[in-house]
């Protein structure tokens, strides 16, 4: 009779579920399917549903640990790691990882059927199948934040899609990731990183370095909304996203994975800087665009309720901190409507450091319980295991699911805070799915086909991101006129990083010490533009260069940097020393650098080089991303077939680059000023010649009536739109003699623009202007104010500007195997020098000895061959107007021309010197 009962029961369920899926699980977690599907789960199955849980391997045959916990358990998601060895090796690791989402998803309904078949007897065995969790964090650019790496498309990190400024290229990035980890069946996404970087710490030990969209929170928060709305889109709605790290961890200056940090702010400070992202994606206008949960780090905050002296434990386990967090009017309407909080990984160093330094033993069930009572309703377990010897992570896991059932059964009010927690997670697996059943679930594997083949988006990222950091593109051309050709030698130093996809997988590289290298041969090579020889390039690894400064290299990379006319620097990451290698080869070998052209590209975040680093550098690139695409920018870059078009994110100290000041209005610019409606440029104000425009003489404002204008777009200094709450002033005054303020009005941007409006009082000849901070100068709206009404003038000021200096531009030189790309001579030229020269000297000295006398036609062929030599080397030794006088004259005719009136000279001064001579001993006789 009990199977019977649970058999209608889910036929109930299953008829209610029919239907369209929402696109978003919000405000549905009390609907009547997740209450019907709530009601018909037993005690054991309402506890699983609250745990993320990891394991180890591939294997989930009923043997495995992870199909008792999900057949046995019902735990309500797992969360895939490489270091947990669940994904293969290349070729396989694409179609593996698919076939290991797909076989965990059909355990549970693969003992559903045997519970419910015919032959069973087993009345107890859940009737209804509940969809896992299989989440991963993938957050772009390969190693180390990177679980897949290979098989999908190489996307780059947050802090290179925020260097583009763009919104759009932020979702299509998650456009691309969301469709192709739905192909592999996952449908938890760990991420996006909300946290902000306010002031970079070049010199922390670890640092969140490019895992952030930017410093900015505004701009944190617009890329996070859209890399948010492209993971759902991309996805088709059948994935659940869980923003990171809440509430912001950007002021730490170490990882909450190792140590559990201490923040020194205040609620009040938080809501400034580290909170407005996730308010961004927890009231987004578009359902699309707001996240479906929220991962709580493991963050402690000083000051947080503005006692000073007060510390919070770790919020992840503080129930008063986190609740006055989520009442806060930004996240209390998205709480209430579903969305969930995550917490991070409950087995990391850090929690257990926090939990055992008082010298207790680490109790999982404990910490679990301390979690879940705090306001997290999934707990993401991770690698947890007690101090216990014999203990390991599936031991952990069961006892801890143990307990939470006695719990239940033993404390109504804590049954209570588990039905609550578990509708929320019902809903969110509700709006992905509009059926619970393992065919409705399952990815097909034609999906496959399309990974990896999104490369394109990620050129465009790579493209709009690259920022040149020093010095300006003015200087670099006069630095580096040319890029290298066929003559040159290049020596690319390069910071190589391997990994391994599993533990006993073949280790590959990611960045090769030859990766530079083959990039600029495939473009510029003999099968690209034919601009270098491949002879002439030298790659070596960073660490061969540390070898060389200690004296151990057994490589030739101490005389290829002696013949080398480039020095390329890659840094892609600077967790193991490559900053004071660095130092030390520009302090201890200088000789090596000295007259060369020495760039650096950093393939991770900008700030870590200091000014006398950055002074050792003839240029400073910023590419954010190690990724394929990042590379082949930079080799287009050194070879300036491209110019760089990104900004900073974040702020730089070394460069006295501030975010909080490039985002702040630019002073130079015009503020558009309209009538609110009237469509405004979205082109920043460059043209300042003074202009009246005359509107449409309809509507006409009389006294009495209310006239409404808005300002913008402003822009910053970068020419992007300032963020929005970028404070505007509107003032209206009087054009009378007499003249003063009739009225100001404060407003703040939304999308660059500022509104205002103002009651027309007073008859009189009036004006409106706006002003953001420093950007003073606007538009001027004119109208007379009357009964009998006037249309409103437009009036652009006249503003002077600054004249932009010119930098003159030589005459080309002529590139080829005499003359350099500088205009200096090469070993070519010597030699033609050397003939004539010498001819010439033999020349006079045949025609001196028989006109004059043997010793007179030596001494006439000395001066021409020094008069010859000297012209010569004027030019070589790129004396005042040298290489102006080579490009003038045509290359190395200029050369022998120069050398050939050195001659003369000669020959003059040998005739004034016969001269000087002959006179004494003509008087003498």
């Amino acid at each position: 009779m009990k199977l019977l009962l649970r058999f209608v029961l889910l036929l109930t369920v299953v008829v209610s579920l029919r239907g369209p899926a929402p696109a978003r699980a919000e405000g549905s977690y009390q609907s009547s399917k997740v209450q019907a599907v709530l009601a018909s789960m037993t005690p054991e199955e309402r506890v699983g549903q609250l745990f993320l849980v990891t394991f180890q391997g591939t294997n989930t045959d009923p043997e495995s640990q992870i199909y008792d916990l999900i057949a046995n358990h019902h735990v309500g998601g797992v969360i895939l790691l490489a270091e947990n060895d669940n994904f293969v090796g290349e070729p396989d690791t694409i179609a593996g990882a698919h076939q290991l989402v797909n076989a965990l998803q059909s355990i549970e309904a693969r003992v559903n059927l045997e519970a419910t078949g015919p032959d069973s007897n087993n009345q107890a065995g859940p009737v209804i199948y509940v969809p896992l969790f299989v989440g991963i964090s993938q957050e772009g650019d390969g190693v180390p934040y990177d679980q897949i790496l290979s098989g999908m498309t190489p996307l780059p990190d947050a802090m290179a899609i925020g260097a583009t400024w763009n919104p759009s290229l932020a979702q299509e990035v998650g456009s691309v990731l969301g469709r192709e980890l739905s192909a592999l069946g996952v449908n938890l996404f760990l991420g996006p990183s909300l946290d902000v970087v306010e002031s970079p710490n070049p010199s922390a030990q670890i640092d969140l370095g490019t895992r952030v969209f930017g410093g900015d929170p505004f701009w944190v928060g617009e890329m996070g909304k859209a890399y948010i709305s492209g993971l759902h889109t991309g996805s088709e709605s059948r994935m659940v996203v869980i923003a990171k790290h809440f509430p912001g961890r950007g002021s730490s200056d170490r990882s909450p994975e190792d140590e559990v940090a201490t923040v020194r702010k205040s609620l009040e400070q938080l809501q400034q800087i580290e909170l407005p992202p996730f308010f961004a994606v927890t009231t987004a206008v578009e359902p699309e665009s707001n996240v479906n949960g929220l991962l709580v780090s493991h963050i402690r905050y000083q000051g947080f309720q503005g006692n000073i002296r007060a510390t919070t434990r770790p919020v992840s386990f503080d129930a008063s901190a986190l609740s006055t967090i989520l009442a806060l009017p930004e996240l209390m309407t998205w709480r209430e409507n579903g969305g969930l909080m995550v917490s991070d990984a409950l087995g990391s160093q850090a929690v257990r450091d926090f939990y055992s330094q008082g010298g207790e033993s680490f109790l999982p069930r404990l910490v679990a319980r301390d979690a879940f009572l705090a306001g997290n309703d999934l707990l993401y377990l991770g690698n947890i295991a007690s101090d216990e010897a014999e203990d390991d992570t599936y031991t952990a896991t069961v006892r801890i699911l143990d307990f939470f059932t006695q719990e239940y059964n033993s404390d109504p009010a804590f049954a209570q805070l588990v039905d609550a927690a578990v509708a929320r997670i019902l809903a969110q697996k509700f709006g992905m799915y509009d059926l619970f059943t393992v065919s409705n679930v399952l990815s097909p594997p034609e999906r496959l086909a399309t990974l990896g083949a999104s490369r394109q988006v990620v050129f465009e990222v790579a493209r709009n991101a690259a920022t040149l950091i020093n010095p300006d593109p003015q200087e670099l051309n006069t630095l580096l006129p040319a890029p290298p050709t066929q003559n040159d030698r290049i020596v690319f130093l390069t910071d190589t990083q391997t990994y391994l996809q599993c533990r006993l997988c073949v280790p590959q590289e990611s960045f090769s010490t030859f990766a530079f290298q083959e990039m600029v041969l495939r473009l510029y090579g003999s099968t690209g533009s034919g601009q270098i020889f491949a002879s002439r390039l030298n790659s070596f690894p960073l660490t061969e260069l540390e070898l060389m400064l200690n004296g151990e290299s057994e490589e030739n990379i101490e005389p290829a940097l002696e013949r080398a006319n480039w020095v390329v620097i890659s840094l892609t990451d600077v967790s193991r020393g490559q900053i004071p290698v660095l130092r030390r080869f520009f302090s201890e070998r200088p000789n090596l650098v000295r007259n060369k052209n020495v760039i650096l590209f950093s393939f991770t975040a900008p700030y870590y080089l200091d000014p006398t680093d950055i002074s050792n550098l003839d240029a400073y690139y910023a590419l954010y991303s190690k990724q394929p695409a990042f590379l082949e920018m930079a080799a287009r870059l050194l070879f300036q077939q491209v110019e760089a078009m990104g900004d900073s994110p974040v702020s730089i100290p070394a460069m006295e680059y501030s975010i909080i000041s490039v985002t702040s209005p630019d002073p130079s610019q015009v503020i558009p000023l309209a009538l609110a409606g009237e469509d405004i440029s979205l082109t920043p104000t460059l043209d300042l010649t003074p202009v009246t425009v005359e509107p449409t003489p309809i509507p006409l404002y009389r006294l009495g009536d209310t006239i409404e204008v808005q300002a913008g777009p402003i822009y910053d200094q970068n020419q992007h739109i300032v963020p929005d709450n970028t404070p505007v002033r509107f003032t209206m005054s009087t054009r009378e003699e007499s003249g003063g303020i009739l009225n100001q009005v404060d407003a703040t941007t939304v999308d660059g623009v500022a509104r205002a409006s103002f009651a027309i009082d007073k008859p009189g000849k009036v004006e409106i202007s706006a002003a953001s901070e420093r950007a003073v100068i606007s538009n001027v709206l004119q109208f007379d104010a009357s009964d009998v009404g006037a249309a409103v003038t437009i009036v652009v000021p006249e503003v002077s500007m600054t004249p932009t200096p010119v930098t003159p531009t030589l005459t080309p030189v002529p590139e080829n195997d005499l003359i350099s790309p500088d205009g200096h001579p090469r070993i070519g030229v010597w030699l033609l020098v050397l003939i004539s020269l010498f001819g010439g000297a033999l020349l006079t000295f045949w025609a001196a000895s028989r006109i004059f006398s043997m010793r007179w036609g030596l001494r006439w062929a000395l001066c021409v061959f020094v008069g010859g030599l000297l012209g010569y080397n004027y030019l070589a030794l790129d004396f005042p107007g040298a290489a102006e006088w080579i490009a003038l004259e045509g290359g190395a005719f200029g050369v022998l021309l120069l050398t050939f009136l050195g001659q003369i000279a000669g020959l003059m001064a040998a005739w004034i010197w016969m001269r000087w001579v002959s006179e004494p001993e003509s008087r003498a006789g």
